[in-house]
């Protein structure tokens, strides 16, 4: 973490230039881009998305097909929950972060300390900066809605060995929170061959749509657990996953013989 007045720590972008463009204007452009490219006409505002998180160019315009769902609706939501995994530091439970901001090339955007402490006396819930520092899966998913809402604050939560229970449980302190979304950072398949991850992400969102979080693991999606949590609460409160997209890196940029899997859901209610 960095300071950025005497009062505000800032955690800084750690992948700007490998996963996004570095320069505000390039990376303006390419979301300006991607979101233009995305047509997802939604008649209200979804409760949740899922979004991939690799480098803008292999899952990009599948991540841009979940956050054009919020375009029409972006002067009403201030609040975004990004929860995904921790992929280089070891948690056990969910990593909350001490900084105040999160910053991208495209500015700072407000840590939402009141959400936060909503949730440190759940036992499974730790305080820890270090598994933030060098994450991408909440940071790229950052650029997106700063370039949808004119202003929002952010609660992002990484998921280490939980349950999804545990997981379900963090998000139903804050589901009801006034103008709020919640975004589960999360790729699919991991390094198959073209046709066995088409075929293994074909049943995953299946899965994903009937709401049966039991089967998924890390095999599936590597944000599996935050998945699950998201499946375990919405299907408590009547919410279903609709499908946006799906495919591959193997059908944007990438050879064929490793590929990682993306997905894009947005979550309706379906019963009062």
């Amino acid at each position: 973490m960095t300071v950025g007045t005497a009062s505000e720590k800032v955690r800084p972008a750690a992948v700007a230039g490998t996963f996004y463009p570095r320069r505000p204007e390039q990376l303006r452009a390419e979301i300006t881009r991607l979101l233009g490219e995305a047509v997802t006409p939604v008649d209200s505002v979804p409760k949740a998305v899922i979004a991939p998180h690799a480098g803008y160019i292999y899952s990009g315009r599948v991540a841009a097909t979940a956050f054009a769902t919020l375009r029409d609706f972006a002067q009403v939501i201030d609040h975004v929950l990004i929860i995904g995994p921790a992929h280089y530091a070891p948690v056990r439970g969910l990593a909350i972060p001490t900084a105040d901001a999160f910053e991208t090339p495209l500015g700072r955007v407000p840590v939402h300390r009141e959400a936060l402490a909503a949730l440190t006396d759940l036992p499974f819930v730790i305080v820890a900066d270090g598994p933030h520092a060098p994450e991408h899966a909440l940071e790229v998913e950052l650029p997106f809605l700063q370039m949808l809402m004119p202003s929002f604050r952010l609660t992002p939560l990484l998921v280490g060995d939980a349950d999804p229970q545990e997981v379900a449980g963090a998000l139903a302190r804050l589901w009801n929170w006034p103008n709020t979304v919640i975004v589960v950072s999360s790729d699919l398949s991991h390094y198959n061959d073209y046709e066995t991850a088409r075929r293994l992400d074909t049943a995953t969102a299946a899965a994903i749509e009937r709401g049966d979080w039991g089967g998924l693991g890390p095999n599936q999606a590597c944000g599996c657990l935050a998945v699950a949590g998201l499946l375990v609460e919405a299907g408590r409160r009547g919410f279903k996953a609709r499908r946006l997209a799906l495919c591959n890196s193997g059908d944007t940029v990438g050879p064929r013989d490793r590929v990682v899997g993306y997905g894009a859901w947005m979550f309706v209610q379906t019963t009062p």
